[in-house]
C-alpha cells in the first residue's frame, strides 16, 4: 500500500462487479499492466481500483495485512468468484455453432474460427465436419459437400473466393437500390393526386 503510483501512469480501465469471470478479469488486467508495465506492488493497488460494488464489499471485508502478493490476492480473487466461472469449453461445442439466416460466410468463418480457438481443439477432421454441419445451404455448402476439405485452413483459402463474389453482390445490390428509388419517386410524380 505505501508503493507510489506516478501521476503519468495510466490505470487499468476494467472493472469487475462479482458477476463476471473472475478469470477473464485477471487476463484483461494482466494485459493491461504488460502494456504499460509497473511493478507487482503496483499491481496489488491498482487492481483493487477495478473493484466495484460486491466485488469492492469483499475486498474491504479482507483482513489488514491479510494479502502479502499479487499471486495471492489473484488465487483469493478467483476462489471467491468460482461460481461465475463459465464452464472449460469442449470441442464438441464446435457444433453449436451455426450459421444463421443472413450471416455472410465471413461472418460466419470469423465466427466458427473463433470457437475453434477457444475450445484449442486440433482435430481436424471434427472441425470440418462441424463447420460443415453448421452452415446454411448455398453454394460454397454445396461445394463443401462435393468437394471434402481436409483441414479449417483449406476451408478459409477456398471460402476466399465467395467471400470476395458475396462482397461484390452486397455492392451491386447497394448501388442498384437508389437507382430503383427514383425510378418509384418519378413514377409517383408522374400520377395525379386524387381529386
Amino acid at each position: 500500500m505505501e508503493v507510489v503510483i506516478p501521476h503519468t501512469f495510466v490505470g487499468p480501465k476494467v472493472t469487475f462487479t462479482g458477476m463476471e469471470d473472475p478469470k477473464e478479469d485477471l487476463i484483461a488486467f494482466h494485459t493491461q499492466m504488460m502494456l504499460v508495465g509497473g511493478s507487482v506492488a503496483v499491481r496489488c493497488k491498482l487492481f483493487t481500483s477495478t473493484l466495484t460494488g460486491m466485488a469492492m464489499d469483499w475486498f474491504v471485508s479482507l483482513p489488514n495485512d491479510h494479502i502479502t502478493s499479487f499471486a495471492q490476492l489473484s488465487q483469493l480473487f478467483c476462489e471467491q468468484y468460482i461460481a461465475n466461472r463459465a464452464p472449460p469449453p469442449v470441442s464438441y461445442d464446435l457444433f453449436d455453432v451455426k450459421q444463421y439466416q443472413g450471416e455472410t460466410l465471413k461472418e460466419y468463418i470469423n465466427h466458427f474460427g473463433a470457437q475453434v480457438v477457444k475450445v484449442g481443439t486440433t482435430e481436424e477432421p471434427m472441425i470440418v465436419y462441424a463447420f460443415r454441419k453448421g452452415m446454411c445451404p448455398g453454394p460454397f455448402c454445396e461445394s463443401i459437400i462435393r468437394c471434402h476439405p481436409r483441414t479449417f485452413a483449406e476451408i478459409r483459402r477456398r471460402a476466399m473466393k465467395n467471400i470476395a463474389i458475396e462482397g461484390e453482390v452486397c455492392e451491386k445490390h447497394t448501388s442498384v437500390a437508389p437507382a430503383r428509388l427514383r425510378a418509384s419517386l418519378r413514377a409517383q410524380s408522374g400520377q395525379r393526386a386524387p381529386l
